[in-house]
């Protein structure tokens, strides 16, 4: 491979640990595509016309308002967009899937109704199902004549989701085979005309079925009352002697784990484009909030303590969406190399999202946590009002709640990421040995004190790799220190996890900003250079007390001094005067008078 090429090709799942990588290869939004904007625009007309003004009405649960809505938007093609054109979809890439997610993220309840049809609802058939079950189904979810629902957790089964008991036998006669069992907090259950569910088959081959409506045998209980997302349709549904023909097992049998933890994969990654979509939204209710309210006769937007808020939600939201396209890029770009390779397209973004699992693992917990931020100081800004159910405040606070659970609680998606970073190591596909055997070189060498790089970048680049260094010498000495013990020492895990999500959410930022530059130019940028240094720069305290606290779990006496020390050196930035860079932020939302990065 040549030098040109090995410079081009994104780092593998997991690398960005020990690897750089460089702007050219990164996909920006401010790089979208006219088709990309014109899906934008259609989508968010939809949310202005269609949805937005009936909020009160979707969370009151009027009969039949969401199906309409999700009619309406299969008649606009918005259900049918990842769907490939055989199937009556319009087949478009991962990134414009994405964006159309982020878009409708921002309609509330409506927005978890369309991502359970188009997501966990629709995809397992277009992945996993044969080409009869294709041609049955995908052209009646793609127009939205029938709306779709998946089954997987249970009363005893939720992140253990391979413990479901709901069991499948096949009958005497060999053509059907014959559920019992309950699933719990199904979204679209409601309306929903086809079910994807999981089973036990012979009790122990976790198995894939799609269950039609009406199947005789299945039922549903009652609409759960829930603290936010209302007007999503969320019930149990029953299992008894359901009678399910054999050729609509997903899949194969036993093999039901390869459709939910694929499946996952991409729903972290969309999910963490609806959180964006949402928290964009409400980044705008409070900037403009924020212009019109008046205290002391001033606009709230002129005290310091309302800026610093109105710029961090912008930060947070920024950062995240930068790593988001930098994430969907990569998915997309290792899609289209593998169908170039002659791999089936039903495989081909299965396998790539799994390349990526790692960094799907991080957009889920780092765009709900970051909703949550932005939703939380929504209602800060407001204040009483924010409080008032008569406000915007009041429904985006509650419905950002439950994208922490969703899709594998935080926790898990946490434990995870640092699991399969270590397998991967495990299998050979990253060399994390070398690089951690060589910060524990660096930590009892002199430190380098020759005159620093003064160029753009070179300065946050540096910081970047040094927090890499931070993190491989933490859980380098953790993994030689504990082995086999570490997985079930759950809060090192959970700091380890908080230092690589601070890790590739900085060097996401930093990316994005220095391509942005190299399009637009320096001054052009100005605002933009702000919020990356600022959360570049926060992002050392975050690191540095993730991994005290992990050292300081594990390791004692001369390791543990050493190791602080290494800590307090990889995380050690200059100062930087975050106070004026929030302050510009704030100023450029103001005068927009809304999110406008």
């Amino acid at each position: 491979m040549s030098a040109i090429q090995e410079k081009n090709q994104s780092v593998k799942g997991g690398e960005f640990i020990i690897k750089e990588s460089n702007a050219e290869n990164t996909f920006i939004p401010e790089e979208f595509s006219e088709e990309h904007l014109m899906i934008e625009q259609t989508a968010n007309d939809f949310l202005k016309q269609e949805v937005h003004t009936v909020l009160d009405r979707i969370d009151a649960m009027e009969a039949g308002l969401m199906p309409s809505l999700l009619d309406k938007a299969g008649e606009l093609g918005l259900l049918g967009v990842s769907v490939p054109e055989q199937y009556g979809g319009f087949g478009k890439d991962f990134i414009t899937g994405t964006l159309l997610t982020e878009t409708l993220g921002a309609g509330h309840s409506f927005s978890v109704a369309m991502a359970a049809h188009t997501g966990i609802g629709t995809l397992p058939i277009m992945y996993f199902g044969n080409t009869q079950q294709k041609e049955k189904y995908l052209p009646l979810l793609a127009s939205g004549k029938w709306k779709a629902s998946y089954c997987l957790t249970e009363p005893g089964s939720g992140s253990d989701a391979l413990a479901a008991k709901t069991k499948a036998v096949l009958s005497a006669d060999g053509k059907h085979y014959i559920l019992n069992g309950q699933k719990m907090w199904i979204t679209n259950a409601g309306f929903a005309n086809v079910f994807v569910v999981f089973a036990q088959v012979d009790g122990d081959k976790f198995t894939g079925f799609i269950v039609e409506k009406t199947y005789p045998g299945l039922s549903l209980g009652e609409e759960e009352h829930k603290m936010g997302i209302k007007g999503s349709s969320t019930r149990q549904v029953f299992f008894s002697d359901c009678k399910v023909p054999v050729e609509n097992v997903l899949g194969e049998i036993g093999k039901g784990h390869l459709i939910a933890f694929n499946i996952l994969n991409i729903g972290r990654l969309k999910l963490c484009a609806a959180a964006l979509g949402g928290a964009k939204h409400v980044s705008t209710h409070s900037v403009s909030y924020a212009n019109t309210r008046e205290q002391f006769k001033l606009p709230i937007a002129k005290f310091g303590a309302i800026r610093y808020k109105l710029a961090q939600q912008a930060i947070r939201i920024y950062a995240c969406e930068s790593a988001l396209y930098r994430t969907a890029f990569m998915i997309d770009e290792l899609e289209k190399h593998k169908l170039a390779d002659g791999i089936e397209y039903s495989q081909a973004l299965l396998q790539a999202a799994e390349e990526y699992a790692v960094e799907c693992a991080i957009l889920k917990v780092d765009g709900s946590e970051a909703l949550d931020y932005v939703a939380d100081e929504g209602v800060q800004i407001y204040g009483g009002y924010g409080y008032s159910a008569d406000f915007p405040m009041d429904r985006a606070y509650r419905d950002s709640r439950i994208n922490r659970i969703f899709e594998g609680t935080n926790e898990i998606n946490r434990l995870l990421t640092v699991d399969m970073i270590l397998k991967r190591a495990m299998k050979g596909k990253i060399d994390l040995m070398t690089p951690a055997m060589n910060i524990q070189k660096e930590l009892m060498a002199i430190p380098d004190f020759s005159e620093p790089d003064m160029s753009l970048f070179a300065q946050e680049k540096k910081f970047v790799a040094n927090y890499k260094k931070a993190l491989l010498a933490v859980a380098g000495s953790a993994v030689q220190k504990l082995m086999m013990t570490l997985a079930k020492e759950q809060e090192i895990l959970m700091n380890i996890a908080d230092m690589a999500i601070a890790i590739y959410i900085s060097e996401s930022i930093l990316l994005r900003t220095e391509k942005l530059v190299k399009l637009k130019g320096e001054e052009n940028c100005s605002v933009q250079l702000d919020m990356m240094r600022v959360y570049v720069n926060d992002a050392a305290d975050r690191i540095a007390l993730a991994g005290k606290e992990a050292i300081n779990s594990f390791a004692e006496g001369d390791e543990q001094r050493m190791l602080l020390m290494g800590l307090k050196r990889f995380t050690k930035v200059p100062a930087f005067n975050v106070k004026e860079a929030r302050r510009r932020i704030a100023a450029r939302l103001i005068e927009k008078n809304e999110y406008c990065f």
